[in-house]
């Protein structure tokens, strides 16, 4: 099995209906690609990115109330982990959209 990535002619095998699988990871297969005609699963990093980015001012507004105003501080840890976990989310998915992967 080779390490380069194979260019199809949409003969055989799946096509993303794009054109552009060569930005896709190496080695990876969608195994439900296909499927009652379905297209390939693509990755919505962007809105992931939006996500992750609501999520950690939502928990780190959250996680400041929680201290100062309720005097909860396990509320505020909890809060404070789901931000750290938003912000990790964050430089994955910018390094995925800046190594060039769509979506």
């Amino acid at each position: 099995m080779s390490s380069q990535p194979s260019q199809s002619d949409g003969q055989g095998g799946h096509d993303s209906g794009s054109g552009d699988d060569s930005r896709a990871r190496e080695g990876y297969h969608d195994p439900t690609a296909g499927i009652a005609g379905a297209a390939p699963a693509r990755s919505a990093l962007t809105l992931r990115l939006v996500l992750a980015a609501f999520g950690f001012i939502v928990c780190s507004i959250g996680a400041a109330l929680a201290v100062t105003v309720v005097n909860a501080p396990v509320l505020a840890a909890v809060l404070a982990f789901l931000a750290v976990v938003a912000v990790a989310d964050i430089a994955v998915v910018t390094r995925r959209k800046w190594r060039g992967e769509p979506g």
